[in-house]
Order: structure tokens, then sequence, then C-alpha cells
């Protein structure tokens, strides 16, 4: 629900008259859904249309005369009025009624799944979705921003594995090559060199881990879903390595599909958004729909909207602010903001080690808006913090 400075931002957004915000405050407890700019036509037929049925629409404030030709709209309303205005559209083919009718629907329908089953290699899968889950770092490299996340050599990596299961993770995220801001890449041979001993040792010391590797090379993932990894954390979402859908679908690892503006060398040089949210959902759907045509069917994809991968620390802020923005698309949300920049700022905390309070409430955020997975440095105690939460949650339930 958003608070009256985030309506009144997004009404100003929008173009209507501000003096319209007290109205909409009354009305702000429902479901607010953006929509991209319309026909001026369909948005006040969507915004009568809401008001019949006990709703209302944010428009701009020239629709309704017609000097503007396209507008976005918010549209407001419970979930039973947004259905019946998607039933209702099915009979209003005009204007582009038809695929915003198609849109509000598949919107509506996505924010009905709170539970899922990614499947996994070898016939297993990972539940999602009744708790906030954890997925452990282990960082299998020298310069990681977070010394204390740094495990190089398999007999390090295996002891950290099993602290971290033992604590109650879900997940091990390794990772050969650090993606810190301003970090140079390395060689597909040094990156495979680190990542390989490591998953061996801990794919036959337990075989029933969920092993993620996190990687944007095509040839790295191959060679590691031979060797027994279950999940691909790709930072670029498809997006460095034209080779790499093909290669997850071949494998049938599951995806985590990451947001990221630039590439490591440059994503903090003065990262700009017209509408971050709004396109940070469009690189979703159409990485989706690239992993789709590569063989990687949905419900093996897990979505990262990429805290601190060409972002500002306002812009991670809104990203967490707002983290039910990307339930419209009815994938698994994993957020990974443990002891990054923002939190270092937040808390006037410059060095990473000083940054496990702010984690955690982060991870409480997340655990309290029904976030899938939080990928963190500290197993224990962001467990026990869900725990915390969930405790609260179930309370009286």
């Amino acid at each position: 629900m958003w608070d009256p400075r985030e309506l009144q931002h997004r009404v100003k957004e929008v173009g209507a008259d501000l003096r319209s915000v007290p109205y909409f405050m009354r009305k702000r407890g429902v479901l607010c859904l953006r929509l991209g700019p319309v026909d001026f036509r369909a948005a006040n037929a969507l915004k009568q249309e809401l008001l019949a049925r006990g709703g209302d629409a944010v428009v701009h404030g020239g629709a309704i005369a017609g000097t503007v030709y396209r507008t976005r709209v918010i549209l407001m309303g419970t979930p039973g009025q947004l259905r019946s205005l998607q039933e209702k559209l099915a009979h209003m083919p005009y204007f582009g009624l038809e695929e915003v009718r198609s849109g509000l629907k598949a919107a509506l329908d996505n924010l009905d799944i709170s539970n899922w089953e990614v499947p996994l290699p070898g016939g297993r899968v990972l539940s999602l979705g009744r708790i906030t889950k954890v997925m452990g770092i282990i960082n299998l490299t020298p310069d990681s921003f977070f010394p204390g996340s740094r495990h190089q050599g398999p007999d390090g990596a295996l002891e950290t594995a099993e602290r971290m299961l033992s604590q109650g993770a879900h997940v091990l995220d390794l990772g050969a090559e650090s993606t810190r801001p301003g970090s140079d890449p390395v060689s597909p041979e040094e990156e495979l060199t680190r990542m390989l001993p490591p998953l061996r040792a801990i794919r036959r010391e337990f075989p029933e881990a969920v092993i993620s590797v996190d990687t944007y090379r095509s040839a790295t993932a191959r060679a590691c879903a031979a060797e027994g990894a279950d999940m691909v954390n790709d930072i670029s979402g498809l997006s460095f390595d034209p080779e790499m859908a093909r290669t997850v679908a071949d494998s049938g690892c599951a995806l985590v599909l990451m947001h990221i503006k630039g590439r490591p060398k440059d994503m903090q040089q003065n990262p700009t958004y017209r509408d971050l949210l709004g396109e940070i959902s469009d690189f979703f759907e159409h990485q989706m729909d690239l992993a789709e045509r590569g063989g990687i069917p949905r419900d093996r994809i897990i979505l990262d909207p990429g805290i601190g991968f060409g972002k500002t620390y306002q812009h991670n802020l809104e990203i967490l602010r707002q983290l039910e923005a990307f339930s419209t698309h009815g994938r698994p949300i994993l957020i990974g903001a443990s002891r990054k920049s923002t939190v270092g700022i937040a808390t006037d905390s410059k060095d990473p080690e000083d940054r496990l309070e702010g984690t955690l409430a982060i991870t409480s955020l997340c655990a309290m808006r029904g976030i899938a997975l939080v990928r963190v440095h500290d197993v224990e105690e962001n467990v026990k913090t869900i725990k915390m939460i969930e405790a609260v949650k179930e309370a009286g339930l």
C-alpha cells in the first residue's frame, strides 16, 4: 500500500491534478496497478468503468479533454473490482483495451500465485513461497567486496558449505568472479579453475544440497552443470552471453534471472531510469520470453531485481520499498542486498564488516513481504531473523 508521499509522487508522475491526492488517499488501501501509456480514450473508459465498480483510476489531467493523446494509468481497486473490470473489457475491443484486458488478467492471475515448485536436475524440486528461504554466498575469489565471504579452494568452500547447511541454508551459491562495482572480469579459464574443484567437493559430500553457480558465461554454466550444479545465477539476466539460454535449457538447471544496467566495470557510473520499476519489469518480461524461446520454461525461473547492479542508493531503496511491484510476473523473487553499499549508506557503516544489522533489517522486510529467497553472507543470523518474522506472521492463525 502506497504511503501519502508515494501516492503524491505517482499522481504527479501521471500528470493528474495534485488537488486530487486527498481524494485518492481514501482509496489507497487497495491494489494499485500501473499501466504504460495508453490511448486517452482507453484511459477515460478505464476510469469510468472502475468508478462504476467503486474503484478509480489516476490518469493525466488532459485525458478528459483530449489534450493529451496518451497517458499512463494507475488502476485502483480491490481484486474483485479489477476482476470485474477485466471481464467487462472482453466486450470492449477498441482503443487498445483488449491489450489492457490481457495484461490485467495476467497480472491478477500472477498475484494469486504464492507458492512455487521450481524443477531441478534429477527430478528434484526447490519449494519456495511458504516462508522466505536463504541462499548462502560462497565466494571463491580473492577480491569480493566482503572479505569474510572469501573462500579459496575446495577445503575452505567445503567447510563453509557444511556450516551453512547446518545453519539452515536452502541453497548454496558459488561464485568465482567478483562482480562488485568497478571490477574487471577474470578469464573463463580462471573462473573454471576456481569453481570446479569446490563444486565437485560440495556435491560429493552433500549430494542433496541445492547448489547454484554465479556466472554469466555459458561455458562455465555448462561445465558446472556437468559436475552437479542445480541452478545458474546469471547477473546479466541472459544478456551477456547469447548461448546461455540454450545452455541452461539443455542442463535442466533452474535460472536466477537478474536485472542489471551496464556491466560490473561501469554499471555504477551515473545509472539513470525514467521509470525504474517499469523498466525492470519490462526487462524481466523480455528476458523471460527470450528464456522460453531458448527452451527454459517459466517454472524454472527466479527473478532478481539486482540491488546494486546499475542502481543508485535511492534506486535500491525504491526497489526495497516496492517489492510487490514484481509479483505481477508470477515468479519467485530473490533479493541480494547482504552487506552492500546501500546498507552502508543507510546505517553509516563504511566497512562491510559493520553491515550485518542493516542486512537483517532488509531480510525482515523481505520476510514480511513474502519474498521467496534472500541471498546472504551470514546464514545463521538471517535464518533466525526469518524465524522471528514468521512467528509474528503466524501468531493467532
